[in-house]
């Protein structure tokens, strides 16, 4: 299990900066968490996606999305509340860690 982060910074229209036990920094932008959502229906999308690629998209309002707000569920996730209304997925510690390529650890 990963461990609670030091720090999160939220910029809303930018993305959450993560400052790790380790003393590593994860930056994921807004639109990325957005897509990469481990909620049900946003997992069943992308699963929908890799298997068509003629797979019709939800329709948005032609706005970017932003991060609304941040909640900690308890003390291992984080859920995001974003602009488009999304609001489902706990992005636990380990899964927010795995959406940063740029601090892919050795496997221990």
């Amino acid at each position: 299990m990963e461990p609670a982060p030091k720090h999160l910074d939220l910029d809303r229209t930018r993305g959450l900066t993560v400052t790790w036990q380790d003393g590593t920094t994860s930056f994921l932008p807004i639109d990325h968490l957005r897509k990469m959502s481990p909620s049900a229906e946003a997992r069943a999308l992308r699963t929908e996606m890799a298997d068509n690629p003629l797979t019709v998209l939800p329709a948005g309002d032609g706005k970017p999305v932003q991060a609304d707000d941040i909640e900690l569920v308890g003390s291992y996730a984080l859920r995001i509340l974003f602009s488009d209304g999304h609001h489902t997925g706990l992005y636990t510690w380990a899964y927010l860690r795995s959406l940063d390529p740029e601090n892919e650890r050795p496997s221990s």
